[in-house]
């Protein structure tokens, strides 16, 4: 187990959650699953109680915790993509998944977990400050998924 973890709370989803996480991006994987070894409020010995897996590189666990609690817009994975196909390729998985399409390169799994898909160019464009960095910005402001040549071409004006 990892020093540093994050844990995400699951109503009683985590290990489906963790594989396919593990399906999707690369550097990902599902570790030890644990099994309740009592009955518990949301469920009964035997269950799976919490999951350890990677996602793209970062340590996590899942905790099946039930319905108590949801997760929010407060904790995302910022997942950096290099060209519109990579973009693509994670957003389509997430929402046609059963996630939902947000706004400015975010979308929900559909556990609930916010998820912003962002190409590289939109940080440069960012980064870049002035002139480029507000037409990038101000492209981004009226996008769900990432457009690489929308941004490009706000980029060059």
């Amino acid at each position: 187990m990892a020093k540093n973890t994050i844990c995400l709370w699951y109503d009683r989803d985590a290990e489906d959650a963790a594989r396919f996480y593990a399906e999707v991006f690369p550097d990902s994987s599902v570790g030890t699953v644990y099994r309740a070894p009592a009955d518990f409020p949301s469920g009964k010995a035997g269950d799976v109680l919490t999951v350890e897996f990677t996602v793209a590189g970062v340590a996590c666990m899942g905790l099946n915790g039930g319905p108590a609690f949801a997760p929010d817009e407060a904790f995302s994975f910022q997942i950096s993509t290099e060209d519109q196909a990579e973009t693509d390729r994670y957003w389509n998985a997430i929402v046609e998944n059963g996630g939902k399409e947000s706004a400015c390169g975010w979308c929900k799994d559909r556990w609930g977990i916010s998820w912003q898909i962002t190409p590289r160019v939109l940080m440069e464009a960012l980064a870049a400050g002035g002139d480029e960095a507000r037409r990038a910005f101000a492209a981004m402001m009226e996008m769900g998924k990432i457009d690489v040549a929308k941004i490009e071409a706000a980029r060059r004006g």
